[in-house]
Order: structure tokens, then sequence, then C-alpha cells
């Protein structure tokens, strides 16, 4: 009989610490935003890493349209591999954690569109259709930035 409650105990204990871990995988670690975006809070160091990602795209979107209004495919698929998947295995297990899940999946998304558009380029899509997958891209950024805000920890 001991056995048996010491084994519901446990899996009580068990199931309400994946419950905890889930609700902070797609919740992450927010609070209420300084305005009716939601805050993402983070170290400084973890603030800075992601701005400095978005930065990245930033300058990677630059690239593609640049590339993209002189004709120059090589430099597209250069911008657009610079901000692509690769880019995004080098976060922090422990940042990535603190980050809803709804921001992890549209900021992946967009690391997939721009190996998607390095892709195309490569194989000699015209450019009106990469200029096409870039602005479609960057109706992401501009949802992200809508509903999120990244806020350093106090």
């Amino acid at each position: 009989m001991k056995s048996s409650k010491i084994g519901l105990i446990s899996l009580l204990l068990w199931v309400a610490t994946v419950t905890a871990l889930a609700w902070f995988f797609i919740r992450g670690n927010t609070a209420k935003g300084t305005d009716r975006r939601t805050a993402i809070v983070l170290q400084a160091g973890e603030r800075d890493f992601v701005l400095s990602e978005m930065r990245g795209m930033l300058i990677a979107t630059q690239g593609i349209l640049g590339g993209a209004n002189r004709g120059d495919m090589q430099a597209v698929i250069k911008a657009a591999s610079a901000a692509g998947m690769g880019v995004a295995a080098d976060a922090n297990p422990s940042l990535i954690a603190k980050l809803p899940l709804d921001f992890k999946t549209l900021g992946m998304s967009v690391h997939r569109d721009m190996d998607e558009i390095a892709r195309a380029a490569a194989t000699g899509v015209p450019v009106s259709e990469i200029l096409k997958m870039e602005s479609n891209t960057l109706t992401k950024c501009v949802a992200c930035h809508s509903a999120w805000q990244l806020q350093a920890a106090r």
C-alpha cells in the first residue's frame, strides 16, 4: 500500500514538472510590455544577442535587395545564406528556452526563408520571384516586431 502511494506521488510530481516545463516552453519568459506588445524578458547579454541576430537579418535583407536590384544573384545567395538556418544553430539552449514558442517558430521560419531565397537565387529563379519571397519574409519581420519587444531583466 505504501509503495503505491509513493508511486502515485511520484507520478503526480512528474506530471506537474512536465506541465510546468511545457508551459514555460510555450510561454517563455514573458511579461506585459510597455506598450501593447508582449515583452520577452532576457538578461542583457541575451537581449544583445537576439538584437544582433535581428540586425543580421536586416543586413541580409539589404544585401538581397541590393543584389537583386543589380541582377547579382551571387550577392543574393551570399546575403541570404548568411542569415539562414546555420546562424540559428549558434543560439544558446537556455536562451531558446526563454523565448515564447510563437517567437521561436516565427524566427526559425525567417531563417528557413533565407535558405529558400539562397536556393532560389542559385537555381536561376527570376528576380521578381526572389523579391516576392523577400517581401513575404519581411511580412513575418513586421508581425514579430508588432507582437514582441525585448526587455532586459532588472
